[in-house]
């Protein structure tokens, strides 16, 4: 029922959050141990950037998500991405998701 209840969410947001390659989508998923992110850009429906905690080890899953969304941002900057639209996936703007 959650999961359910979190897919109408995201198909929701995503009616409105569309992203190009001006403004790639950055979308959030995060299961019970692990949080992951990507930049797609959705015109091409190509991912462009992604990263996951499944390499990090250490520290508590939020430090893990604040560490991906780091490493996310400097492989963005690598690939000469500046501005992005963020999709939170049907998840509340809150805790992992946030950092």
């Amino acid at each position: 029922m959650k999961k359910i209840l979190r897919q109408s969410k995201h198909r929701r947001v995503r009616k409105t959050i569309f992203g190009n390659m001006d403004r790639p989508r950055v979308a959030v998923f995060k299961s019970g141990q692990h949080i992951y992110a990507q930049i797609i850009d959705d015109k091409a429906g190509k991912t462009l950037v992604s990263e996951s905690d499944l390499k990090v080890k250490d520290g508590t899953k939020k430090e893990r998500a604040l560490k991906v969304g780091e490493v996310l941002a400097g492989k963005a900057v690598k690939a000469k991405i500046t501005k992005v639209v963020f999709d939170r996936g049907g998840f509340s703007y809150h805790g992992r998701v946030a950092s």
